[in-house]
């Protein structure tokens, strides 16, 4: 199955994948919400750098964390950790009642609008009864954007949109729907958002450089396909990081967790 990720795979994408995960733990204080107790097996799907299973595998160090990716991210990881590689299209390589939690991250960028009840499903089958699930989504788009900033994500939505991908909101409005259609109960959800701009302190400054990183290479993408010249992706890239500082944007987050019967 061809890989609909709306981003070209790069080594600079550990980096900013690193930088958007520090962003996330200051802003939720953790890195989930799910009331985990000590979990002996830990998924993390869509695993990226890794680094959410690495700070996993430090605080249950008795724990397997196992990380699932199509590609492998940082070479040194700790003990504890085993990456597999794997295509969430095409279901996860484990049976079934595997894991005791299952944590997925911002991949709306990377599962079709039509996969998503399938994914999430999988994802239930994996977790052992009396499991949890975590779900953490955002959408394409920022509060209280300026005109540059609207416009780089519209044409980024357009984009999405032709890989099948959702760039209206779909996703992060439905997380908890798919965790309850997928039979979890004690379902919950929770919306946040993570201030972008230096005005926001530590964690502004993180947002800030996760998306300059991440109008970049979006960017990149959009040129391949002719829909913005070189000159107007740094001209908007350089004005949708002051309306960032002057506007204080903030990207919405969901963060939906549910617990499989049993």
């Amino acid at each position: 199955m061809p890989d609909p990720y709306l981003l070209s795979r790069h080594p600079a994408e550990i980096d900013r994948l690193d930088i958007q995960h520090y962003a996330f733990r200051a802003v939720l204080g953790a890195n989930y919400l799910a009331p985990i107790g000590k979990p002996m097996r830990v998924l993390d799907a869509g695993c990226g750098s890794g680094q959410w299973g690495f700070e996993a595998c430090e605080e249950f160090p008795e724990a397997l964390v196992v990380g699932v990716d199509l590609v492998e991210g940082k070479p040194e990881k700790p003990r504890g950790y085993v990456y597999v590689k794997g295509n969430l299209l095409e279901g996860l390589p484990f049976g079934n009642d595997r894991f005791d939690f299952v944590h997925q991250r911002y991949l709306w960028g990377g599962i079709p609008l039509k996969s998503w009840p399938n994914v999430v499903t999988e994802l239930v089958r994996v977790t052992r009864p009396g499991g949890w699930v975590e779900l953490i989504e955002g959408p394409c788009s920022a509060e209280r954007m300026g005109p540059a900033t609207e416009r780089m994500y519209g044409l980024i939505r357009e984009l999405a949109a032709t890989r099948g991908l959702d760039g209206r909101g779909v996703v992060v409005d439905s997380l908890d729907r798919y965790l309850r259609q997928a039979g979890l109960e004690s379902v919950e959800r929770r919306n946040d958002a993570l201030p972008i701009g230096r005005w926001a302190g530590e964690v502004g400054s993180l947002m800030l450089t996760d998306f300059r990183a991440w109008f970049t290479r979006a960017s990149e993408a959009l040129q391949a396909r002719s829909m913005l010249s070189t000159d107007e992706a740094r001209g908007l890239i350089r004005a949708a990081q002051e309306e960032a500082e002057t506007g204080q944007m903030a990207w919405p987050a969901a963060i939906a967790m549910g617990r499989k019967p049993g």
